[in-house]
């Protein structure tokens, strides 16, 4: 796996919409984002269905509180809603409905102004998925066993077109992984 820094033009705001509150981190994997988090000064509750990917991310960011469960059931709550919350490649396993859902979530447990950094798979993602895989639902492929999400702009618009202002969207490339992975990077707030 090779680096990637899509955080570190973010980390500003991170840290002053954050405040003194936790950011909630929705699939951290093996805790590349936590530990940038952290390092910056973030204080940081991160959860990953993985028992494995909990285990690194603990050992890769100590200072952070990472939970073993599953996205889809209640997350840890702060004493206050989140002021920002990161979601980075974790929402694309799911059926359209549960993914509207967990959108909804996260709306919900942002205060207003909050901020979402998310990525998402992108319908252009042909490297990682988008074809050449068994439909399970328009834009829903098994990729080897595993339901994958791919979105379009419309997908998008969709998903965050109610109670969201966008601060940006992009259709970028990443190169944490051999092959170029095409996804989504967007910075959304909660409207009041």
């Amino acid at each position: 796996m090779l680096s990637d820094r899509w955080l570190q033009r973010w980390l500003p705001t991170v840290l002053e919409r954050a405040g003194t509150g936790p950011v909630l981190e929705i699939g951290c994997g093996r805790g590349s984002d936590t530990a940038t988090l952290v390092v910056a000064g973030a204080r940081v509750i991160a959860l990953d269905l993985s028992p494995s990917n909990v285990a690194a991310a603990q050992a890769r960011a100590p200072q952070a509180t990472v939970s073993c469960q599953d996205v889809r059931s209640p997350w840890p709550t702060a004493d206050q809603p989140y002021g920002v919350i990161v979601a980075s490649l974790s929402l694309h396993y799911f059926a359209w409905h549960d993914t509207v859902t967990l959108v909804s979530r996260i709306h919900a447990a942002l205060r207003p102004g909050g901020l979402l950094l998310c990525r998402l798979n992108s319908t252009r993602d042909h490297h990682h998925g988008a074809r050449g895989h068994p439909a399970i639902e328009p834009n829903s492929y098994d990729v080897r066993g595993e339901p994958k999400r791919f979105f379009d702009r419309a997908a998008l618009t969709q998903l965050f077109a109610s109670g969201w202002r966008t601060l940006s969207i992009q259709e970028t490339k990443s190169y944490k992984y051999v092959r170029p992975k095409v996804l989504w990077e967007l910075a959304l707030e909660r409207a009041a």
